[in-house]
């Protein structure tokens, strides 16, 4: 439900009343409304001929994240829909949302690790490397999405990981693409947030692996217990991270935390009980992995 990379928009009315009305599974959608994104741009042309990377934050505004996120909030309780809001990034939006645990909710939200991370301040520094869409937006939206994770509005924290190579990101802005690497340093950047204060161990948690598997029915997954999955990390809270361009694991190799000093480590990772990562590398075995598998009840 917002134009973004790709060609996935689905903004037709009529398109969207038969999915709230119809869908048999959970509805899951990013929400910018492109018609107030293309006000926004006219309005700002009329001072300038060109956009900039400050103006990421203006043409993707508060209003063209409420006009699209209301309107999937209204199908869901009209035609009472499964529904779950993508990458929530303006206090404006959270009224939307119940707050409390997120057993029986039919309406969820999330909010994303580097819009709970970043704010438009960093735009000076990062540039194109921290555009996305939605756009990272005020430290007042940021901070009020930070207490909504207490509040339980928001439900799950998780990644819009888009990995654009670093000449990608290098081209002038309207031409630059949306999205920013963040798998590799995710966990890290919520275990500073619990560092600061502004989270707890058990909200992390919570947050990124019980509720995740709860709303989407994932069998056997999201909590250590007796017949799960050993989906695992080992982290040690206080040996600390240094971030680099170098030491990035990804192919696309550059990370917008690159300089930042992250309070813990990652030492282990387990999937499907399989040893996966260690002693700062990756362990290449395709036979660990499998499909994940989704309860109809």
């Amino acid at each position: 439900m917002g134009a973004s990379t790709g060609n996935l928009l689905v903004e037709d009315p009529l398109a969207l009343e038969a999915i709230f009305r119809d869908a048999p599974v959970l509805i899951v959608t990013h929400c910018e409304s492109g018609a107030v994104i293309k006000e926004n741009q006219q309005a700002l042309l009329k001072k300038k001929t060109q956009f900039s990377i400050d103006d990421h934050p203006v043409l993707r505004d508060e209003q063209a994240c409420f006009a699209s996120s209301s309107y999937a909030v209204s199908l869901a309780k009209k035609y009472k829909s499964q529904l779950h809001v993508l990458h929530i990034t303006t206090a404006k939006e959270l009224a939307l949302f119940a707050a409390g645990p997120i057993e029986n909710k039919s309406i969820t939200a999330e909010a994303c690790v580097h819009h709970l991370w970043f704010s438009e301040k960093d735009y000076a520094v990062l540039g194109n490397q921290i555009k996305c869409n939605p756009a990272i937006k005020s430290e007042q939206d940021r901070n009020s999405l930070l207490g909504a994770l207490k509040t339980g509005q928001i439900d799950i924290i998780a990644t819009d990981h888009a990995p654009h190579t670093w000449e990608e990101k290098q081209i002038p802005y309207e031409q630059a693409p949306a999205g920013l690497p963040l798998v590799q340093h995710a966990l890290l950047s919520l275990f500073d947030q619990v560092h600061m204060g502004k989270m707890t161990l058990p909200e992390v948690v919570e947050k990124t692996a019980h509720n995740p598997a709860i709303r989407y029915r994932i069998e056997g997954r999201g909590y250590i217990r007796e017949g799960y999955y050993a989906d695992l990390v080992l982290v040690d809270s206080k040996a600390g991270t240094m971030v680099s361009n170098e030491n990035s694991l990804y192919h696309c190799a550059w990370s917008p935390f690159a300089g930042h000093r992250f309070s813990a480590q990652i030492k282990n990772t387990w999937v499907n009980g399989r040893l996966m990562y260690a002693d700062q590398q990756v362990i290449e075995d395709a036979s660990a992995a499998m499909r994940l598998v989704f309860s109809a009840k």
